[in-house]
């Protein structure tokens, strides 16, 4: 390593830097030597040298010198080892303590709170975060204000506080650094209840679900539905809410869910520990525009044709199959005439038969992002009832005449990793050696779930001889729709024990 280099000498003029690692000195190979070796090969030149080299950033030297400070320890800091964390700031409340009025901010780990805290407690913290990891880039933190904040204002601001710590907290260094530590301990909690009389720490032990609130859902015919529920529910009461608005059955709750809109009309299912309505309330507030939506949750189309029954679950599945094709998610192709006259006589069931039958219906396709299998470009994944396809396509998400099909039976494990933050499968084709490929997205939680519900739906089937699950075919989808089939017991769960069937920690 080039420890240090003469100002305006040859090294200099040549464009040597410290830091630099040396490959080769006079066509001779020196990676590895010690430096007696190499400070050989340098004088063997006499008036004349030529050396490879490698050249580095400040941070990677520091990371490859190892200790340098007094201490032994080395100051390089992987802001790289980031992970997932469920951290939120769903509300806030007033609060009076003396003559002293202020509010606190609220954070949840998992969906439990841990702790509440005051703005000046945030900005101490980024102060003293930007001290100790002073060349991190940090995320813009909300300014002070000198004047009273109104409502509108304390919900951007803690929005902003939110989206701070969801970003610091991912990198595991600052997550895991003593200041955020110190931050995230309950002392204010154990203040407050120390300080209130027994009967009072009762009540605020108590869920505080008495703050009502409008949430708008979109429905799949472009309607609003708006219904009154409590900002602090979790999932599963809310989904129990709009279930009970729109007078669907309970069977045919189970095969529904309620979706968040992401970029580019990409929609994932809710986890049954989200609060809907902070997702709602953050999205709304930036663009007056909901991004809740009820969609189906049903990869068979064996149970889609048991909700027959149900006409609020056939005419859900009617537009959303109409969505679809107006998306580009279905693809009609030679049906497309066919397709049209079913929609102008409004005979919904018979369109259902007809879009059953099209590509890309009943399946989830996910946005383009890196794969360990690509070494260039990035790939599309894409899950439906017969099997789990990887597509490939450039970084911007053109595809490539390239494409992988793995069957479900091919497929032996599979899981999220948290650290990483991918998906990741292992695979096993007959007379080759297993293999693991790992899908890194944003939405490989969401991608775990639909393996989780593949996986229950294909217990479902009937089996065949060896024990295979057989799909259902298109002369079944007909026999089967004249007389509707009634439901498995285990697949019958009444609307109280919708939020274990959404559980995404088992089946």
């Amino acid at each position: 390593m080039i420890s240090a280099v003469l100002e305006k000498g040859p090294a200099d003029v040549a464009g040597v830097r410290v830091g630099d690692r040396i490959l080769m000195v006079n066509d001779q190979n020196c990676e590895g030597a010690d430096h007696r070796t190499v400070v050989d090969l340098i004088r063997q030149g006499e008036n004349e040298l030529s050396m490879a080299i490698i050249s580095v950033t400040p941070s990677e030297a520091r990371k490859l010198d190892g200790p340098t400070n007094m201490f032994g320890a080395s100051d390089y800091i992987d802001y790289s080892d980031r992970r997932s964390i469920p951290i939120s700031i769903p509300d806030y409340k007033h609060e009076e303590k003396g003559s002293d009025k202020f509010v606190v901010y609220n954070i949840y780990i998992s969906g439990n709170l841990v702790t509440s805290k005051r703005y000046n407690e945030f900005h101490s913290l980024n102060n003293e975060l930007k001290r100790q990891f002073h060349d991190f880039p940090f995320p813009k933190f909300p300014g002070k204000w000198p004047l009273k904040l109104s409502e509108v204002q304390l919900d951007a601001r803690r929005r902003h506080l939110e989206t701070y710590l969801e970003e610091v907290c991912a990198v595991r260094a600052i997550g895991e650094s003593s200041p955020m530590e110190e931050f995230l301990k309950d002392q204010y909690n154990n203040t407050q209840k120390k300080q209130q009389p027994a009967q009072q720490q009762k009540q605020a032990e108590r869920p505080a679900e008495s703050v009502e609130a409008d949430i708008k859902i979109h429905m799949p015919d472009r309607t609003l539905l708006t219904i009154k529920i409590s900002k602090k529910q979790r999932y599963a009461k809310i989904y129990e809410a709009l279930v009970k608005k729109l007078g669907l059955s309970d069977f045919s709750a189970t095969f529904f869910a309620i979706f968040e809109i992401m970029d580019k009309g990409f929609t994932r299912k809710l986890e049954s520990n989200e609060f809907p309505y902070t997702l709602f309330n953050k999205k709304y507030q930036e663009s007056g525009t909901s991004c809740l939506v009820l969609q189906k949750w049903v990869f068979s189309i064996e149970k889609e044709i048991e909700m027959y029954e149900d006409s609020v679950a056939v005419s859900l599945l009617y537009h959303l199959a109409v969505e679809d094709i107006r998306q580009g998610r279905v693809k009609p192709g030679d049906k497309i005439q066919q397709v049209k006259e079913l929609k102008a006589s409004n005979n919904k069931v018979k369109f259902l038969e007809v879009v059953r039958t099209l590509e890309g219906y009943c399946q989830i396709i996910f946005p383009h992002c890196q794969c360990d299998a690509r070494r260039d470009g990035h790939v599309i994944l894409a899950i439906s009832l017969r099997h789990l396809a990887l597509k490939a396509c450039s970084t911007d998400g053109v595809l490539e005449n390239i494409d992988h099909t793995f069957e479900w039976n091919e497929i032996k494990s599979w899981d999220a990793d948290d650290e990483g933050m991918c998906f990741w499968f292992e695979y096993h084709k007959a007379g080759k050696k297993p293999k693991q490929v790992k899908v890194f997205s944003p939405h490989y939680k969401y991608m775990t779930s639909c393996t989780k519900r593949i996986q229950k739906e294909l217990e479902w089937c009937k089996k065949d001889e060896e024990g295979n699950p057989v799909l259902f075919k298109e002369e079944d989808k007909r026999s089967h729709a004249k007389k509707p089939a009634k439901a498995p017991s285990a697949a019958v769960l009444p609307i109280s024990q919708i939020e274990d069937d959404n559980d995404d920690d088992g089946l």
